[in-house]
């Protein structure tokens, strides 16, 4: 994984190290913290403020340099608003944004003093306090696992072949910038308490976007089970079905995509038990497509933007990251994760446009277009998890369709539905997250697109509503179980900038799911 920051909590009159921000509310007043900062810089930030004509306004900010009386070379006065309107989101957001602010003036290390409260319908000040840390977590992240020329020019050196090795090493442990953060707060071990679960899901999302960013050439479907098995240090029960163990499964459909690679198929089983039940409950069930790349096979996708192709694995860097949120703070649940790991190549050996594959579930399957392969590897994963697993339900997702796009940009992922209850869950998860979806219509009329004259079903329904067939199909695997399937082709990368990422890779719908199961399905 890539370099993490270091970050602590301290009491507010225990500042060891060079205060960077401060944050205050909406109004006149800095808040007691504030008061007595101004105090110790003889009304430096006071005057600063008056001369900016700074009210506190949610992320705004002003810069004080050199205050005198206190060891600070700089200090930024922040902004949080309307404290008593903040949700948990948007002190995330404003943790995001104020560590952007100290990263830019290049420091190594730095503090945050965090004296504000919810209000009477708010957060805590403590929740408050971890919250911020949380989004400086998420907004620290950075993928430069393989920039080694700053250090070859640092050395001297070319970075000829015979180093490459050392060079990748030193780059791995080379920590830029901004390292360690030390937030104040009122009741430092209160805020480092509530941090801890926080902290879980942190990882789980910057693993989801480690995946992400990590070039095909060294991610393949053996090495992505690889990285999901070594979730069993956090306690996660793995599995991983090879190709002649798919094979007997029946998993014609997942298979009939992986036979134009050399590299072979997986699909790893990832099973989280943390309740404290003797008998074992039912589980819930995500599913994650993890084509590795995918160049469309035989229907070969348009060179122009083919590189992005590394990331149509986002749905099974998604399950991977929320098994390693929900192991990490032993969340009290039974959840089983599975993603289908496959490489979508053209070769001699690849599926044809036309060919008919034998699905785990006994269906057939038309092959209209290979370009149109995730739902194939999620047809069988899914099948096979509610014939061994029998889960309360099943989400699976991933990134399947530029249609997703057309409908909804990159601002929202397509959520499709047999459970109006499990709709409601998810969309009340993605307010408080701000991982947004989008209900999108299931509809017999698009049923009926993908019926094939010579199989049971086609895997492309035509020129229209594409994202929509796309749904239909996958529903015709699911039997009776709620399902939801989330399209999230425009959030999973390349997804825009914000506050908490400015990565490529997003490591998207970890906090959505997380949030769910937090909500409705631990005990």
């Amino acid at each position: 994984m890539t370099d993490r920051i270091d970050i602590t909590f301290a009491a507010l009159d225990k500042r060891t190290e060079p205060v960077a921000a401060l944050i205050v509310a909406d109004g006149p007043s800095f808040g007691d913290a504030g008061r007595d900062l101004d105090e110790q810089s003889g009304g430096a930030l006071s005057n600063a403020a008056t001369a900016a004509d700074f009210k506190g306004r949610m992320k705004s900010a002003i810069e004080v340099l050199a205050p005198p009386g206190i060891a600070a070379k700089r200090l930024l006065v922040i902004g949080a608003g309307q404290t008593a309107e903040a949700k948990e989101n948007d002190w995330a957001l404003l943790g995001g944004y104020v560590l952007g602010q100290i990263a830019q003036r290049k420091c190594e290390q730095a503090s945050v003093v965090v004296d504000v409260d919810g209000g009477e319908e708010g957060l805590t000040a403590d929740a408050i306090a971890a919250e911020v840390a949380f989004g400086a977590m998420l907004r620290h992240y950075s993928f430069r696992k393989y920039l080694t020329r700053r250090n070859d020019e640092a050395n001297g050196r070319n970075g000829d072949a015979a180093d490459s090795a050392a060079q990748q090493k030193r780059a791995a442990q080379r920590r830029e910038g901004l390292s360690k953060l030390v937030v104040h707060c009122a009741r430092p071990e209160k805020a480092k308490a509530a941090f801890q679960r926080l902290r879980g899901i942190g990882e789980g999302v910057l693993l989801a976007r480690d995946l992400v960013n990590e070039p095909a050439n060294t991610l393949g479907p053996v090495e992505f089970a690889a990285e999901a098995k070594k979730l069993e240090k956090l306690g996660v029960d793995v599995e991983i079905l090879d190709d002649k163990e798919l094979k007997k499964l029946g998993m014609g459909a997942l298979l009939a995509v992986a036979q134009g690679s050399e590299r072979p198929a997986r699909v790893a089983v990832m099973t989280w038990n943390g309740t404290k039940s003797k008998k074992v409950p039912q589980p819930v069930c995500f599913v994650g497509k993890g084509v590795v790349f995918d160049t469309g096979g035989i229907s070969i996708k348009p060179a122009s933007g083919m590189e992005d192709m590394k990331g149509d694995m986002g749905g099974a860097a998604c399950v991977t990251g929320l098994m390693h949120a929900l192991a990490a703070r032993k969340a009290n649940v039974h959840v089983v994760g599975l993603i289908g790991l496959v490489e979508n190549m053209p070769s001699g050996s690849a599926t044809r446009p036309g060919d008919i594959v034998v699905s785990h579930s006994g269906q057939t399957i038309e092959v209209l277009n290979t370009d149109a392969e995730g739902r194939l590897v999620l047809a069988d994963v899914m099948s096979y998890a509610i014939d061994r697993f029998k889960p309360r339900f099943v989400v699976d997702l991933a990134t399947l369709t530029g249609a997703i796009m057309v409908a909804l940009g990159k601002e929202y992922a397509g959520m499709f539905t047999n459970d109006d209850g499990l709709a409601a869950q998810l969309t009340e998860a993605s307010r408080a997250t701000g991982e947004k979806v989008w209900r999108m219509p299931l509809d017999k009329a698009y049923d009926k697109m993908i019926d094939s004259k010579n199989a049971d079903v086609k895997n492309l329904g035509g020129r229209w509503a594409g994202a929509c067939t796309a749904a239909a199909f996958l529903q015709r695997f699911v039997k009776d179980t709620p399902w939801v399937h989330i399209d999230l082709a425009g959030t999973a990368m390349d997804s825009g900038r914000n506050d908490i990422n400015q990565s490529w890779g997003s490591g998207w719908g970890v906090r959505l799911l997380d949030r769910l199961v937090t909500d409705h399905y631990e005990k």
